[in-house]
């Protein structure tokens, strides 16, 4: 059994975890897609401008990315402290 320690060592990890992420995910849809999309608009992929693509498809896509890597982030933290299922 986890003692209390060992807890709050999980929920210490787990919020720096969701924290980076988050942060992550701010920088590609809040500063990418909005703030510096006109500057981004210079690169194209495909064809079409990269501030366009982060601010239309780029959060959706990154957000996606990010739960998969949380899962896995979890999944690994869930068996170091034995609270798997």
């Amino acid at each position: 059994m986890s003692t209390q320690r060992d807890l709050k060592a999980y929920w210490k990890q787990n919020i720096t975890y969701v924290l980076v992420l988050l942060s992550v995910w701010f920088v590609v849809s809040y500063l990418f897609g909005i703030i510096m999309a006109d500057q981004l608009d210079s690169i194209r992929i495909a064809g079409f401008p990269l501030g366009f693509w982060f601010a239309n498809q780029g959060s959706e896509v990154i957000f996606v990315v990010l739960i998969a890597v949380y899962v896995k982030l979890m999944n690994a933290l869930d068996i170091k402290y034995d609270v798997h299922e």
